[in-house]
């Protein structure tokens, strides 16, 4: 991670506290699209950040596999315990469901 990443992230954050900071009820649609703009630029430094920290899975064994499609799912949410890796969550199911796994 950089410091650069750091300081991207909270010059955005800050850009967007100091224009919305003032608004009132009705805020002007050009500061709208401005405060869009620096959340966005902060959430690419975040991404950023993260991918470099190892992966977005979460998982110690594949830190930068496949994210389970049906993570946070709120028809079909994950039992406790399971995380974000898809690879152990389709390990996880056909065990569940007493089918092997795939080699």
């Amino acid at each position: 991670m950089s410091y650069s990443d750091v300081r991207e992230l909270r010059t955005a954050l800050q850009t967007a506290t100091d224009i919305a900071y003032g608004w009132e009820a009705n805020p002007p649609v050009d500061q709208l699209a401005e405060v869009s703009d620096a959340l966005r630029r902060a959430l690419a430094s975040v991404r950023a950040m993260e991918s470099e920290l190892g992966g977005t899975t979460g998982c110690r064994e594949h830190p930068r596999g496949a994210v389970d499609p049906l993570y946070g799912d709120k028809d079909d949410p994950l039992p406790p315990g399971w995380g974000r890796c898809l690879l152990c969550n389709d390990r996880r199911r056909r065990a569940a469901s007493g089918r092997r796994a795939a080699r």
